[in-house]
């Protein structure tokens, strides 16, 4: 689950890496517009992965 949680948000990231740098959605231009219910599933998946990964912050090293 943990890496699963961080190759979404590395891909999230990327993806605003790409909006910040050529004002290029590459969720929009996939999945077709930010409001296909596919595109808000894939942005939904990404928040999520994004909370989840918020507990690897406050994790012992030991444990990951």
């Amino acid at each position: 689950m943990t890496k699963f949680a961080l190759v979404l948000v590395i891909i999230g990231a990327l993806n605003w890496l790409l909006v910040g740098l050529f004002q290029f959605d590459l969720v929009v231009a996939i999945f077709g517009g930010q409001a296909a219910l596919l595109s808000r599933i894939v942005y939904t998946l990404i928040g999520l992965a994004g909370i989840y990964s918020i507990g690897l912050l406050f994790r012992d090293r030991s444990e990951a």
